[in-house]
């Protein structure tokens, strides 16, 4: 490696494959699988251990699978997903959600993932968030995962890059050619001749998330910078977790039990006022969907749990609940108490965390982007949900675009050019101390659920100078080199997603869906 006069560093290639996926959860597995199935020699790049992201974030029970409940329930789904994404929503990739989600329950099926069916599906917590009607609907459990999808990716030669992630596409005569990783040796470019993005979301660009440490947006803002475009950033979901007991800190709130709730501030005064009749209305409302929406008159709740201030609400249960559990409700306080040693009658407090993002880069019905030979597919991408999302969804739109993303790939690969022998990157400054934690504390002060003109113009400030930090003001061999280049640089993504999640929520002056203005109501 060595730098030229430009200010930049040539990474020379350490691999080659002709698909190389990025991101190791239901998205990028299913991509590496189906690529792989098409006659493409596939690497998958996981930033943590081989089964990583947000689909398997501890913090949950378990992913909720959800899709038409038959042929005849298509029209309605897709139609109720543009509703509920408030108009926001490609119908093109909405129709090809829909129709991809019994196929990819089947091919899930084949491989031998367990999916749990519910004893009691006509119960009314088996409707999926913010749905009007019972869906075909699946428990799909991260173990069962595991298995399957492990035995595929061996009996089928998948190269597995643990602990590495991407800090740059490569791009070669307007083309992804691959991409520079960050590795525990430095440096590496892995050269390819199409590349799947498939790296999550961006909730862990706030102080308080929902999903693992990776899920920072590195992935947006490297499309972002090589040439591609984002939608419907500021679409992103603020849910309920737990933030006492420490035990349970992180872990997302069960909003199915709302109904059965009440709430309190740190003095014990009801959090909602002193209308029982009120509160209970709101409350019931609530337990219809996990993710704050300004569109219902229950967005009191959260809006009421915010103010509550950082150590959250108080939650407390009707005592007759435990004899009268649903069987959903009861499934998830089971694993409560196994894994967080939390009961149903402990006293606990709930806050809002940033969870998963519904917007993501511009993808057409193939998983392409503006970028040829790049594909995106999971939380990464956007366009299929909206300004709110179906419960449910998210797992099907791994699922059904990664697969698409991964045929579409291995396709892209009979028309490509071999990947060139080397890749350059900008020579940064390194991270200046405590960089990170100013980001996440202006995004979690002016972008969670309460936003407004000043706060936000306030928060693009400070990404400004972070961005500005990251520029050497010496001569090249005194930027950053190695290790803290490659933190420089996945640093300087996550500055140009979250530029553009206040850039979004800036430019929409109305409330909509999951994006609520204070400043302007709804």
């Amino acid at each position: 490696m060595g730098w030229a006069r430009d200010r930049t560093l040539s990474v020379p290639k350490s691999g080659e494959c002709d698909v190389l996926v990025l991101g190791c959860g239901l998205a990028g597995l299913a991509a590496a699988v189906a690529a792989v199935r098409e006659g493409a020699r596939v690497t998958l790049v996981c930033a943590g251990p081989r089964f990583s992201g947000s689909s398997f974030y501890p913090g949950t029970w378990g992913l909720g699978l959800v899709g038409p409940d038959g042929k005849a329930d298509e029209a309605d789904l897709e139609a109720t997903i543009e509703r509920v994404g408030c108009g926001v929503a490609d119908p093109a990739l909405v129709r090809t959600l829909v129709s991809g989600i019994t196929p990819a329950v089947a091919r899930l099926r084949e491989m031998g993932v367990a999916l749990r069916e519910p004893a009691r599906a006509s119960q009314r917590e088996y409707i999926p968030c913010f749905d009007h009607k019972h869906r075909s609907w699946h428990g799909v459990e991260a173990p069962s995962v595991r298995a399957s999808f492990g035995r595929a990716l061996d009996e089928l030669g998948v190269r597995v890059l643990p602990g590495a992630s991407a800090v740059r596409i490569a791009r070669q005569d307007g083309r992804a050619c691959g991409a520079v990783l960050s590795t525990a040796d430095g440096l590496g470019f892995v050269g390819s001749r199409a590349v799947v993005l498939a790296t999550g979301g961006y909730g862990a660009l706030f102080g308080r998330h929902l999903c693992t440490p990776d899920v920072a947006g590195v992935g947006q803002g490297l499309a972002l910078e090589a040439g591609c475009e984002l939608v419907n950033m500021e679409f992103m979901q603020m849910m309920p977790g737990y933030v006492w007991p420490r035990r349970a800190l992180g872990t997302v709130f069960n909003e199915k039990t709302f109904r059965w709730a009440s709430l309190a501030g740190a003095d014990g005064t009801p959090l909602l006022g002193g209308n029982a009749g009120r509160a209970a209305e709101l409350l019931d409302m609530r337990s219809g969907y996990g993710p704050f929406t300004s569109r219902l008159a229950s967005r009191e709740v959260d809006l009421a749990i915010a103010d509550a201030g950082p150590d959250g609400a108080w939650v407390s249960y009707d005592p007759t609940l435990a004899a009268r559990m649903p069987e959903f409700v009861r499934t998830y306080f089971d694993w409560l108490a196994r894994e967080r040693g939390l009961a149903v009658g402990d006293p606990a407090r709930i806050a809002l965390f940033a969870h998963a993002a519904n917007g993501g880069v511009r993808i057409a019905s193939d998983a392409s982007t503006a970028l040829a030979g790049l594909f995106a597919a999971g939380e990464v991408a956007g366009g299929m949900h909206g300004a709110d999302r179906l419960g449910g969804l998210s797992s099907a739109n791994c699922l059904v675009f990664g697969h698409i993303a991964g045929v579409s790939a291995a396709h892209a690969c009979e028309v490509a050019p071999p990947p060139p022998a080397s890749a350059t990157v900008d020579a940064l400054a390194p991270v200046a101390p405590g960089a990170p934690g100013r980001l996440k504390g202006a995004m979690s002060r002016t972008a969670m659920v309460r936003r407004d003109e000043a706060g936000l113009a306030a928060a693009l400030a400070v990404v400004g100078e972070l961005d500005e930090g990251l520029v050497p003001d010496g001569p090249s061999d005194e930027a950053a080199c190695g290790h803290e280049l490659a933190r420089s640089l996945g640093f300087r993504a996550q500055l140009a997603c979250a530029r553009a999640v206040l850039e979004a929520a800036r430019a929409r002056s109305e409330s909509l869906g999951s994006h609520y203005r204070a400043d302007a109501g709804v």
